[in-house]
């Protein structure tokens, strides 16, 4: 039975002490009741310690970590060493689940034997919750995924997600693969390591986890702490090279459609980069592979690779005028996003 199978599940704290509640309710909450849930607490400074104290006061199922702040990725890590379930779950702690997302997931892991399953997810906003569009058809069957196809959904990151959260994975998978420490969007250099492991990769098309959307800007608080997204991309593709040379092109577009986005962003924030050191760096990175422009597929990108090596600012004009087409609905913009429903 599948209640006879303990899931672990980690949740590192920090500096939510508005978001906590919903957090942990939604896990106690679960239909499914054989859990343990591990709060850690990562330094935090304001009432979440105490709080996370309070709930493990009143469930047996749940244990309290205290640490000093190291990051997300040290408390992931901290809360590993806790870890005794066979399955494994990662929840950030200002996201949310639905009821029915543990049990549903557990069920379909062991019904088809699959070391990894993910879930769909809303992005939640405050007052509405939106799907991507690959999950629109929510009534559709799980969709199995062999080794060779979960890494082109990896690599392509559209199907599957570098997030670590929203997926059940069989512990004896991931216990020796700790999450970089001291890095941003630590999921991309951990998430290749772990689906290189995996012989069934199951994608269920229901959404159960509520990925909360801050208000935060990104070109409002960006740092130069966002190249973390350029290296743990240089360093999969090297991976990727080694393992897996028949996605070396998906993999190399994706990449350099990242420099772009982060010379824009840099471009944006110059104060962070006054004196050019990382603009120039991923220009001269992006030049580095002009031998291969010849072999890019994608024909927007490609226009914007040209237009960068004359000069970046062409290639800023040219996304200018195409966002500018858009609202004037003369060029079609694709719809990423369907609205759910409202809250």
């Amino acid at each position: 039975m599948e209640e006879e199978t303990k899931v672990s599940v980690v949740v590192p704290i920090y500096k939510v002490e508005k978001y906590i509640h919903r957090c942990i309710d939604s896990i106690l909450n679960q239909t499914y009741k054989n859990l343990e849930i591990i709060l850690v607490n990562d330094g935090s400074p304001d009432r979440c310690g105490k709080i996370a104290e309070d709930y493990g006061s009143k469930d047996n199922r749940i244990k309290v970590i205290h640490k000093e702040n190291g990051g997300l990725s040290d408390a992931r890590n901290y809360g590993m060493k806790q870890v005794t379930g066979e399955f494994t779950m990662f929840v950030d702690s200002d996201d949310w689940l639905e009821i029915e997302m543990i049990n549903n997931m557990v069920n379909s892991a062991i019904t088809n034997k699959a070391d990894v399953v993910q879930s769909a997810f809303y992005y939640a906003y405050e007052d509405k919750l939106l799907l991507d569009r690959i999950y629109d058809s929510q009534n559709a069957s799980p969709e199995i995924l062999d080794k060779k196809t979960l890494m082109h959904e990896l690599v392509t990151n559209e199907k599957v997600k570098n997030f670590a959260w929203g997926k059940l994975y069989k512990t004896e998978i991931i216990r020796d693969i700790p999450f970089k420490k001291g890095v941003l969007f630590e999921d991309v250099f951990w998430a290749h390591h772990v689906m290189h492991r995996v012989n069934t990769f199951l994608m269920l098309k229901q959404p159960y986890y509520n990925y909360y959307q801050r208000n935060d800007s990104i070109v409002a608080t960006y740092t130069i702490r966002n190249l973390d997204m350029i290296t743990g991309l240089k360093e999969r593709h090297q991976f990727i090279k080694e393992y897996y040379q028949e996605l070396l092109d998906e993999s190399l577009k994706l990449l350099l459609r990242t420099c772009l986005v982060h010379y824009n962003l840099l471009l944006a924030n110059r104060k962070e980069d006054s004196d050019g050191f990382h603009r120039k760096k991923i220009r001269t990175y992006v030049k580095n592979y002009n031998s291969e422009l010849a072999l890019i597929d994608d024909k927007q990108l490609k226009k914007q690779l040209i237009l960068f090596r004359i000069h970046p600012y062409l290639n800023v004009g040219f996304l200018i005028i195409n966002k500018v087409l858009r609202k004037m609905n003369l060029i079609s913009q694709p719809l990423l996003q369907v609205e759910v429903r409202r809250l």
